[in-house]
């Protein structure tokens, strides 16, 4: 068997079949390289094995006692389902080999905080994860859309992961499909059918009651911003935002925590979302305030920045907005409408406060005029509020 040794990670190739027949050879061979080559971890590169027996699975747990830090890489599929039906991937570091693809050429039909969304061709989208290191998370959103789907929400799930360059995708079936963010720009006459199919579809998500050891807790995550916001007011106000966020109602309302017309596709008549990676539970409230801060409330730092994000011009957008809280909430009351709207704009700025702040966006003057406008009002706004819960 070929060996390399790289940094002081031993990794050995396997051969393409190992059964009773030469099992015992194919142990004492790794023995005898282990043995004679200093190394303070090890590989076994299995991109050749197509078949192990019985027998070659017993030398893999006695080799395992051996190297604990053992793993094993780029399975063949083959090989994979053998290690799967035996459990052997419950216990070992067994990592399943990618198809490799490339999205050279490929149409961008939307860009998000983790990845990039590509169409390969008529039939087929590939999410494309910016870090590297994201198998985690590329299961983790596969578990979570298959959570979410099952509990109802129209949920595109992907069908195979893959090798994009350094990174690693998740690839979807959706034929000749189209984001909210394109029909919206290409088709002007049916702009408020789609905002409409926008707000029914948020509001099945939060009608859709999880468990809590299902998805993480959405307070949680925006309790977090305070650290960063802290840090712009005085100690009074910092008092009376604890106090109101306290106000939020603890519930086990599905959350998407990313909502936006990038994740919306449009198949057939179909509404189906396609980045579930930030699902929680909370209250509504937590996924309301990203909707505004995407289609509003980033324009006082960024002017163009909804339509680098999504493609819809700003004025546009907040017609979006304004339509779409109506039908979210399924009401035309004005009263009603902007008492809601108050504490969704409350923690906007919140939202653009935490987010701002760590892009060190407020430290040259025009920064700080602009942090001087949201402190303000956000000032206002604490004065006139006393409960964000509706």
């Amino acid at each position: 068997m070929d060996f390399i040794i790289d940094n002081g990670i031993l990794v050995i190739k396997a051969m393409e079949r190992v059964d009773s027949n030469n099992a015992a050879a194919f142990e004492s061979e790794l023995t005898d390289i282990l043995e004679n080559n200093a190394h303070d971890s090890m590989i076994l590169d299995a991109e050749n094995l197509n078949y192990i027996s019985s027998a070659g699975l017993r030398v893999i747990l006695r080799l395992q006692k051996k190297e604990p830090s053992m793993r094993i890489v780029d399975v063949t599929a083959e090989a994979y389902d053998i290690f799967e039906m035996t459990g052997f991937t419950e216990v070992l570091s067994i990592e399943k080999a990618y198809r490799k693809m490339s999205v050279d050429g490929c149409e961008i039909i939307g860009k998000g905080a983790k990845g990039t969304v590509y169409r390969l061709n008529g039939d087929t989208i590939i999410k494309v994860y910016n870090d590297p290191d994201s198998l985690a998370d590329i299961h983790k959103e596969r578990e979570l859309a298959r959570k979410a789907f099952v509990l109802g929400v129209p949920t595109a799930i992907s069908y195979d992961v893959v090798k994009v360059g350094d990174s690693y995708g998740s690839v979807f079936e959706l034929l000749d499909a189209k984001s909210f963010s394109q029909l919206i720009i290409e088709d002007e006459a049916g702009f408020e059918n789609y905002v409409n199919e926008y707000a029914k579809l948020l509001r099945l998500i939060h009608n859709t009651m999880v468990k809590p050891e299902d998805m993480p807790d959405a307070k949680a995550v925006v309790g977090k911003w305070l650290k960063t916001v802290s840090v712009y007011l005085d100690e009074e106000q910092t008092t009376q935002l604890e106090k109101l966020m306290a106000t939020i109602p603890d519930t086990l309302n599905m959350i998407h925590g990313d909502y936006h017309t990038n994740n919306l596709m449009m198949q057939n008549g179909e509404t189906l979302l396609i980045d579930m990676d930030t699902l929680a539970h909370g209250h509504p409230i937590f996924d309301l305030i990203n909707v505004y801060f995407t289609y509003v409330g980033q324009e006082a730092a960024e002017p163009e920045g909804v339509t680098a994000f999504t493609g819809i011009a700003p004025d546009t957008a907040r017609k979006l907005w304004n339509l779409f809280i109506k039908d979210y909430l399924e009401t035309e009351d004005e009263e009603k409408i902007n008492s809601v709207t108050n504490k969704i704009k409350l923690m906007a700025q919140v939202r653009f406060l935490n987010h701002y702040g760590k892009r060190k966006y407020f430290e040259d003057e025009d920064g700080q005029k602009i942090l001087e406008a949201c402190k303000g009002e956000l000032s206002k706004l604490l004065m006139q509020l006393d409960t964000l819960e509706f």
